[in-house]
């Protein structure tokens, strides 16, 4: 066993090192648990192993299966960016660049001023949901009435 390690750095990100593998990977900005056991089952390591115990070649395992997780053997479906808008390609995106993706295809849906991209601009509800009794933002609720 290695010597224990508070805090592990992977993939830009610092990490528990007192969590489990899985759970300590949902750190990172666009991985979830599934995707996290995943990864770890494409690598060849124990999930459930403390992360604060892992080695360098372990670690480095872990950074090239999200690096290119298609290639190691985790399926289409459980990517996060099917059929890339420019690319076409299924692409899994973590940190920085999920955030950059999902910037960028909001500037898009609004330059478009599509029915979502409107929605976004205002900050109200994108996929229909009711709007009279929910989203309510400030500190005017209900109606008010004229005094007589």
């Amino acid at each position: 066993m290695a010597d224990f390690r508070h805090i592990v750095r992977i993939a830009g990100t610092d990490l528990d090192g007192n969590k489990q593998i899985r759970w300590a990977l949902t750190g990172i900005k666009g991985i979830g648990i599934n995707f996290a056991t995943m990864v770890c089952r494409a690598a060849g390591i124990d999930p459930f192993q403390k992360l604060g115990y892992m080695d360098e070649e372990s670690i480095k395992k872990i950074e090239a299966v999200l690096e290119n997780p298609l290639a190691h053997g985790i399926p289409e479906w459980a990517v996060n960016r099917p059929k890339d808008y420019e690319t076409g390609r299924n692409l899994h995106l973590i940190g920085a660049k999920l955030a950059m993706y999902w910037r960028e295809d909001f500037n898009r849906l609004r330059r478009l001023r599509s029915y979502r991209g409107i929605r976004h601009e205002l900050g109200l509800p994108v996929r229909g949901q009711r709007t009279k009794a929910h989203f309510r933002h400030g500190a005017t609720l209900g109606v008010s009435r004229r005094k007589k």
